[in-house]
């Protein structure tokens, strides 16, 4: 059994392979920016962190737990932006 018909067939099969590999990843690409064309040009308006409405507490409620929450949120609103 001959070695240079054998390198021959790989070195073929590689040369298709890296092919077809970079021409599915140049449509990829391709389509892919295509699409971010398609995408809302304007960046979201940034919801305020100060609410309409004020919070009613329950008797008995302290100030500082509420504080402490209004703080928690604000902080929780921040982090999924």
């Amino acid at each position: 059994m001959e070695l240079g018909p054998l390198l021959e067939q790989a070195l073929m099969l590689m040369l298709t392979g890296m092919s077809v590999v970079f021409v599915f990843l140049s449509i990829l690409i391709f389509l892919v920016r295509q699409l971010a064309r398609f995408g809302d040009p304007t960046p979201p308006t940034p919801v305020s962190s100060v609410t309409s409405t004020p919070v009613k507490a329950k008797p008995g409620t302290s100030p500082d737990v509420i504080a402490a929450i209004t703080v928690a949120v604000q902080q929780y609103r921040q982090r999924q932006r």
